[in-house]
């Protein structure tokens, strides 16, 4: 016979009980304390020229002539001279195909095509080639547009290789250069998808693709209904990523056309440099880098809406 003393539950404390979870870690001014030199470096470094670039961007400010001695505030005027300029326009569709060709396409594909091949590879080989492209991407942006200016070039290492397998030779430099410096920027940044693809492929289950090939799916149904659905995730985020680091190269291009011949390569950055330093109209060079901004948020919030709803919470 047991007492009920033994089985009572014990009686609560009076008054509020202790809470846990979020409210339990609730942001004090003591637990902020020390991250006030991080929050003020922040501020310093980042919001306040992002500050400074918003108040440039509708005034005439100048490194030299009547902006320099005295800015006034000319309100959309620098916006609207951009929407009425031909080469703005120019470089906004230069921009655009560079980013299309050597990123959203040349890098996506190129990197889901070596991680697919690099998967069932020999290690030997997949360490080698692995190495190789890695190598591409972590050279400074300098050297990478010497040499790959040495290889369009008129009598560069491409036109070599032509000439000795009896096909015609070209300056793409001067004939297509904004597919020169496309491809320049396939080869050099091809790396980081590949990375990102290898690393999604390896987190994919090897038994769902056993249990397709014994429905007797082939291995373009397995990567059309397979693949391609489990990478979605990593497919978007390297859209992303490679996008809005497209959108800025200017090493690149600056080295090997300097946005030539004849704005056949001026893409926005380079049209920003050229206005505000060439031209010296910081304001006007700080609008259109303010619309630069805007394509690469516009890019963004197209990649997100791929992405499956659970990966946005």
């Amino acid at each position: 016979m047991t007492s009920d003393a033994h089985t009572a539950s014990p009686p609560r404390p009076a008054g509020p009980t202790p809470r846990s979870g979020r409210l339990g870690n609730r942001l004090t001014p003591v637990r902020a304390l020390p991250m006030l030199p991080a929050g003020l470096l922040l501020v310093g470094f980042m919001l306040g020229p992002i500050l400074y670039s918003l108040y440039l961007a509708f005034t005439d400010k100048a490194i030299r002539g009547e902006g320099a001695s005295s800015t006034s505030f000319v309100g959309l005027s620098n916006f609207t001279d951009a929407f009425t300029d031909g080469d703005f326009w120019n470089s906004l569709v230069l921009t655009l195909v560079f980013t299309v060709v050597s990123a959203v396409i040349g890098q996506n594909v190129m990197g889901m095509l070596l991680a697919l091949l690099m998967e069932r590879a020999h290690r030997i080989l997949t360490f080698a080639v692995t190495s190789l492209v890695i190598a591409a991407w972590i050279l400074p942006e300098v050297v990478a547009g010497y040499l790959l200016y040495t290889f369009f070039a008129g009598e560069g290492s491409l036109n070599t290789i032509l000439a000795a397998i009896g096909l015609p030779t070209q300056n793409m430099l001067f004939t297509a250069p904004i597919l020169a410096v496309s491809f320049a920027n396939i080869w050099r940044g091809t790396a980081f998808s590949m990375l990102v693809y290898s690393a999604a492929l390896s987190a994919v289950p090897g038994d769902v693709y056993e249990s397709a090939s014994l429905d007797g799916a082939g291995p373009v149904r397995r990567f059309r209904s397979i693949t391609v659905p489990l990478l979605r995730p990593a497919i978007a985020t390297n859209l992303m990523l490679t996008t809005l680091q497209t959108l800025s190269v200017f090493g690149l291009i600056f080295i090997m056309t300097g946005g030539g011949p004849a704005r056949q390569s001026q893409t926005l950055p380079l049209y920003m440099y050229e206005q505000a330093f060439s031209y010296g109209q910081l304001g006007y060079g700080t609008a259109v880098a303010l619309l630069l901004l805007l394509i690469g948020a516009a890019a963004s919030l197209v990649y997100l809406r791929l992405l499956p709803e659970e990966e946005k919470r």
